[in-house]
């Protein structure tokens, strides 16, 4: 039991703790919101790591024959959605500078709770890092967790608990920067960045899909 529990930890860490496109969108996520709001996300994002644990270590080496020939859509999917959301966030950003207005909570909370925990987990399940990464759990994991329902639901719930805790603080982090920056500038500069940067990484996954 307390090998499956270690293996899930390594798991969860293994794949939430490499900031990609969808870390730096959540922690700007956050600074742009409410510490709620980033909190949703963060186990949206966790949700979804959980999930991909959960169809490894049920799934069997099914899973793999199934996940190859959607790696390709699934990589142009999650590529344009996070290239929206960082145009979105930029464009807003610029015409609140051009009114020089500084947002109010209400104003610069348009993505709730519910939805910002929707929205992540949509994402993170179209990510393929995520969807690569649990689908060589199908075949490397079955080798370190016994395939039986307890220790598999141990897996699942540390590589959960593992991905949530890190997410959590990604948020914090995104709070605090929000906090440090509430001025027009401030938040303008932290949109065109976070946006260059989750463009940036978006644009890898489809250079990369090539």
């Amino acid at each position: 039991m307390i090998a499956a529990l270690v293996a899930g930890l390594v798991a969860g860490y293994g794949i939430a703790v490499p900031v990609g496109a969808v870390a730096t969108y959540l922690i700007t996520l956050t600074a742009r919101t409410s510490l709620t709001t980033g909190v949703s996300a963060a186990f949206g994002v966790a949700t979804a790591d959980g999930l991909y644990a959960l169809i490894a270590m049920v799934g069997g080496s099914a899973v793999a024959s199934v996940i190859r020939p959607v790696l390709l859509p699934l990589r142009w999917c999650s590529a344009l959605v996070l290239i929206a959301l960082a145009v979105r966030g930029a464009t807003v950003a610029i015409a609140r500078y051009r009114r020089r207005q500084t947002p109010t909570l209400a104003e610069d909370s348009p993505v709730g709770p519910g939805r910002a925990y929707l929205g992540l987990l949509a994402i993170t399940m179209l990510n393929p890092t995520t969807v690569v990464y649990f689908g060589a759990l199908v075949l490397a994991g079955q080798r370190t967790v016994a395939p039986d329902h307890p220790r598999q639901t141990v897996f699942v719930l540390a590589a959960f608990a593992a991905s949530a805790s890190w997410q959590l603080l990604l948020a914090g982090g995104g709070a605090l920067l929000g906090r440090a920056l509430t001025g027009v500038r401030g938040r303008l500069v932290t949109a065109i960045v976070s946006s260059t940067v989750v463009t940036a990484l978006a644009l890898n996954l489809l250079i990369a899909s090539h």
